[in-house]
C-alpha cells in the first residue's frame, strides 16, 4: 500500500466485502472496490492489485485511502461533487420573464432567443430553458375581436340558445356563405410524382372568374345543404328555395318554427333568397352571429 495507507479488515468487515463480491446483483463498481480491499488485506502490492483487478494506480490508492478513512459503506457511494453547470440565480431569472413579457426596446414585434441572450448576458440555451420552464413563447400570437354592437350580449344568447336549447318542433339551420372563390388553374398541366422526383408545377396561373358557395347545417340531424355558382343573386334565390323545400311542412306539424343563424354574411333581408324563405308555411327568425 502507498506510504500512509495502513488498515485491517475486522471479520465482520470482511465479511460484507465478500458478500458484496459474491452478490450477483452487485454493481460492478461495488465489486471492484471490495476486491481491492480484500486484497490489499492479504498482503498484496500495488502492482499485484492492478494485476488482479485491472485497475490503474491512482484507482487502487484512491479506494484504499476512503476505506481507510470511513469503512465499507464509503466504498458504496461516490464522493458529491457541486454542479458542472451552477444554477441561474433567481433575480436573473426573474429579470428575463419581466423583459419577456414587455416588448422589446429595439424595432421588432417580440424577443428572440439571441436578443434576449444578448441583453441579460445569458447563453440562448439558457435562455430557452427559462422560456420553457416558465411556459412562455413570445413568438406565439391568440388573435381576439371583441364586438361594439350594443346588443351583442342579446344576439349571443339568442343565438347560443338555439343550440343548447332547442324549442319543441323547431327547424335550427346554420347558414354560411363563402363569396369570390377564385377558380384557379395552372397554365400547363404538372408530372406527377415519382420515386426520387417530387410533383412538378408551373409557377404561373390563370383564372376563370370567381365563385359564390352557400351552405346550411340543420344542427339536429347534421344534414348539409349547399349550392354554388357563378352569379350571387341566383345562389341566394335557389339556395333559399332549397332550405325551404328540404324543411318539413308546416301542414304535418303545425307548430313547426324555422331559425336561422347566419354569420358573417352580406346577404340583406330583402334578397330574392329571403322572399322565397319567407313565401314557404313557417315562421322565419334570422340572426346574425358576430365571429
Amino acid at each position: 500500500m502507498r506510504t500512509g495507507i495502513h488498515f485491517s479488515l475486522s471479520a465482520t468487515d470482511r465479511q460484507r466485502l465478500e458478500a458484496i463480491k459474491a452478490h450477483p446483483a452487485s454493481p460492478q463498481k461495488h465489486v471492484w472496490r471490495a476486491r481491492i480491499i480484500l486484497l490489499s488485506d492479504d498482503g498484496l502490492g500495488t502492482s499485484a492489485i492492478m494485476a488482479e483487478t485491472g485497475k490503474s494506480k491512482t484507482w487502487v490508492w484512491r479506494w484504499q485511502e476512503r476505506f481507510m478513512k470511513e469503512g465499507v459503506d464509503r466504498l458504496l457511494r461516490e464522493k458529491t461533487r457541486p454542479p458542472g453547470i451552477p444554477k441561474t440565480p433567481d433575480n436573473k431569472v426573474s429579470e428575463v420573464i419581466r423583459l419577456t413579457q414587455k416588448p422589446p426596446p429595439h424595432e421588432a414585434t417580440h424577443w428572440t432567443l439571441r436578443a434576449m441572450a444578448a441583453r441579460v448576458g445569458f447563453a440562448a440555451s439558457t435562455v430557452r430553458a427559462i422560456w420553457k420552464a416558465h411556459g412562455l413563447s413570445p413568438h406565439r400570437w391568440r388573435q381576439f375581436k371583441l364586438s361594439n354592437d350594443p346588443a351583442f350580449a342579446k344576439k349571443l344568447r339568442d343565438v347560443v340558445g338555439l343550440y343548447v336549447v332547442t324549442s319543441a318542433h323547431a327547424v335550427v339551420l346554420s347558414v354560411d356563405e363563402k363569396s369570390q372563390i377564385q377558380a384557379l388553374d395552372r397554365t400547363q398541366p404538372g408530372l406527377p410524382l415519382r420515386k426520387g422526383r417530387g410533383a412538378t408545377m408551373t409557377h404561373d396561373y390563370k383564372r376563370h372568374g370567381t365563385t359564390m358557395l352557400f351552405a346550411a347545417l340543420n344542427v339536429l340531424t347534421g344534414e348539409v345543404l349547399g349550392e354554388r355558382t357563378w352569379h350571387a343573386t341566383a345562389t341566394r334565390s335557389s339556395f333559399g328555395s332549397s332550405m325551404r323545400s328540404s324543411a318539413p311542412c308546416r301542414e304535418a306539424r303545425p307548430s313547426m318554427s324555422f331559425s336561422i343563424t347566419t354569420r358573417r354574411t352580406n346577404t340583406p333581408r330583402s334578397a330574392p333568397g329571403w322572399s322565397a324563405i319567407r313565401a314557404g308555411h313557417f315562421t322565419l327568425s334570422r340572426h346574425r352571429a358576430h365571429g
